[in-house]
């Protein structure tokens, strides 16, 4: 089936004026913040280049072996750029305030780019998470922190970004930059609020429950536009309020989580009536698991997880899938070094994600049954708890 490469083939001869920006334009720019600029996208307030200058420069200091070689699912960002800076619908666009920001005394990884498209529109692009494991870190820190370092930046650079802009403004992202693009656009100063058009979270996680009932998010609801491949994983990590939509995936499970797989037709998406029945039991599982340990447990129990990788001196998921087996048997073996408050935290979430998993399942069999003999008549199911 098509995906947004064959989209280009389709499309790519197309202006902007002649067919205007829709929502596969839309996961085509969330991809190209992937892209590594540094170096070659001039940082805020210093100017743009054109997208295919500097796809150019890009491939002047790097290989299709090397791109090839990482293991991350955005190494395609690369080959998706060089073919839009070849396309007519593209080629013109200018890219500008680049910022690619990693800190891992912040536990955080923020990346942007703003693209300014032929038709003088503007899509400011948030990365998601990259190579990095403080960048993984940064996700599940979303699990127990009101706000992170990443989410602050991305309401500041909106509010600098669009601050005199007079022309039709966008905002959006794949996986967590999905979730930056939506919290930027709900926090972000009130004329700049005016200003957006249109907010897309790209398999991006949700909120926190206290944020989605909030006013401000309200308020932003209408502009809001969330796309989940069928076995979301990411994307249906803690709440959305917003109705989804959900897209048709070549790959299965995790690998539905790459963009590159969702299927397109057109300007538009191929689109199913409803998530994959396991992403609901998983999303489930997990909200019931997560509301079992309180802030403080979710907190030692991802900075344990974290501080044994570092520890390992694994850094990038590349490190990770290339260590050798000697090397995650020590990262195991390390768990006993943790201090027992610690461990009893590592064996309480282990039991509770465990017994969240089964009582997700027996419920979802038994309501199944239910609905059966409802169809049906038959008595299919005892009612003996």
């Amino acid at each position: 089936m098509a995906n947004i490469m064959d989209y280009l083939d389709w499309r790519g001869d197309l202006s902007m004026e002649a067919d205007g920006f829709n929502e596969v334009d839309n996961l085509i720019l969330a991809q190209l913040v992937y892209v590594d600029f540094e170096g070659i996208v001039p940082p805020p307030k210093q100017g743009d280049i054109y997208l295919k200058e500097a796809s150019d420069l890009f491939w002047q200091r790097h290989t299709k072996k090397e791109i090839l070689s990482h293991v991350s699912m955005t190494k395609s960002a690369p080959f998706l750029m060089r073919k839009l800076a070849e396309s007519r619908r593209f080629r013109g666009a200018k890219l500008s305030a680049y910022v690619n920001d990693i800190s891992d005394e912040e536990q955080s990884q923020f990346s942007v780019v703003c693209v300014r498209l032929a038709d003088g529109s503007l899509y400011v692009a948030f990365s998601g998470t990259d190579n990095t494991i403080v960048g993984w870190r940064e996700n599940f820190n979303m699990g127990f922190l009101a706000e992170t370092p990443g989410q602050k930046k991305a309401v500041k650079y909106l509010n600098w970004a669009a601050a005199n802009e007079t022309g039709t403004l966008r905002v959006g992202g794949h996986s967590k930059g999905g979730n930056l693009a939506v919290y930027a656009a709900v926090k972000c100063r009130a004329e700049i609020k005016e200003k957006i058009v249109h907010v897309y979270s790209n398999d991006g996680p949700g909120f926190s429950r206290d944020i989605v009932e909030s006013g401000e998010y309200q308020q932003m609801l209408p502009k809001i536009s969330t796309i989940l491949p069928e076995s979301s994983i990411v994307g249906m990590l803690l709440e959305h309020q917003e109705k989804y939509k959900v897209v048709k995936s070549t790959e299965r499970g995790v690998g539905q989580h790459d963009a590159m797989s969702w299927e397109v037709l057109g300007p538009s998406f191929c689109y199913v009536d409803h998530l994959a029945f396991e992403s609901l039991l998983l999303d489930e599982t997990m909200k019931n698991f997560i509301e079992q340990l309180d802030n403080e447990e979710r907190r030692q129990l991802i900075n344990a997880i974290f501080s044994l990788l570092e520890e390992a001196d694994i850094r990038t998921v590349d490190d990770f899938y290339n260590s050798k087996w000697k090397k995650i048997q020590e990262l195991i073996k390390a768990q006993s070094k943790l201090p027992e408050e610690t461990q009893k935290i590592f064996s309480k979430a282990l039991r509770s994600l465990w017994n969240s998993g089964n009582e997700t399942i027996r419920r979802s069999v038994k309501q199944a049954m239910r609905e059966h003999r409802g169809e049906t008549g038959e008595l299919l199911l005892d009612n003996k708890e």
